[in-house]
């Protein structure tokens, strides 16, 4: 059977094309006048999900969450002569 993804995460998600996963910041919805703008303002465009989670994300969005392979460089490589 076909692997499906889960409906009400694809709602509350965006994927980038690098693969970064952005979720919504909570508590923006009402109340904003006791909220300063520094508060309002943060993560216009949505919040990064910590990568804690993304073990849990990847169960529920088969195929669309990927792992990000990360190259390791040695250190002496990254220096300049």
């Amino acid at each position: 059977m076909k692997q499906k993804n889960h409906s009400g995460l694809k709602k509350r998600v965006k994927v980038k094309k690098s693969g970064t996963v952005m979720i919504d910041k909570s508590c923006k919805n009402h109340l904003l006048s006791n909220k300063s703008k520094r508060q309002k303002k943060s993560f216009l465009s949505g919040m990064p999900v910590h990568p804690t989670k993304m073990h849990a994300l990847r169960r529920l969005m088969p195929g669309t969450v990927k792992r990000k392979i990360v190259a390791k460089t040695a250190p002496n490589e990254l220096t300049t002569k």
